[in-house]
């Protein structure tokens, strides 16, 4: 950790399996709604968790934690058990009056290899943050800072935008926002979205083919 405070109030689970990185680049470039929809919508974060980040697209696999209200101690913990590709996903339980992610520990994501986060609470420095590739979602931005006392909890399962997230699930996003794919259901999803997007395609088709020709005008 960047700062010198006492984590023996986090919970640290064992370490827990991660989906290979080429089944997950399977998913790349691949629609949210199409992930969702191979998921029989079951797994889509709800519309309060936004992205407030000018990088539109989110792939990687969740590192989870689980704070108190208001407080990112073991977000900072966290991080040191971070992997290349990894999301952070916190459950900040909603609360909106402080942020758990700022400028700082975006530049501690970078290092680690981090993609992104997602934050059932505040985030703020939204524009540094851009700027350094990050996809951040959150349910608010907020200037007001953080404790750092804990207690908290990591690699645990968490609920974040109303969806239970599990350390090693692989987290979908773009600007529609963001869908989770349990671990040991990414080989399904990937073989499902390529025919969801095939049968757009065929109903887009002929939507544009009953479109009436404008008419030209002199």
């Amino acid at each position: 950790m960047y700062i010198a405070v006492a984590t023996d109030s986090v919970f640290i689970a064992p370490s827990w399996p991660r989906p290979a990185a080429a089944e997950i680049r399977r998913l790349e470039e691949v629609p949210a709604a199409n992930v969702g929809d191979a998921l029989r919508r079951m797994t889509v974060m709800d519309g309060g968790i936004r992205l407030f980040t000018e990088c539109a697209t989110l792939l990687g696999t969740a590192l989870t934690v689980d704070v108190r209200s208001g407080d990112n101690l073991a977000i900072h913990r966290a991080l040191d058990e971070a992997r290349p590709g990894d999301v952070l996903v916190v459950n900040g339980h909603g609360d909106m009056t402080r942020a758990l992610i700022g400028d700082l520990i975006g530049e501690i994501m970078v290092n680690a290899g981090v993609v992104g986060a997602v934050v059932d609470g505040a985030v703020r420095d939204v524009q540094a943050l851009s700027e350094m590739g990050l996809a951040v979602y959150a349910r608010a931005v907020t200037p007001a800072g953080p404790f750092k006392d804990g207690p908290g909890t990591i690699g645990a399962p968490v609920a974040v935008g109303g969806v239970v997230v599990e350390a090693g699930d692989v987290l979908v996003g773009d600007a529609d926002g963001v869908v989770v794919v349990a671990r040991h259901r990414v080989r399904e999803v990937v073989d499902a979205v390529g025919g969801i997007g095939e049968k757009e395609q065929v109903l887009r088709r002929r939507i544009l083919a009953a479109r009436p020709e404008r008419p030209v005008t002199a």
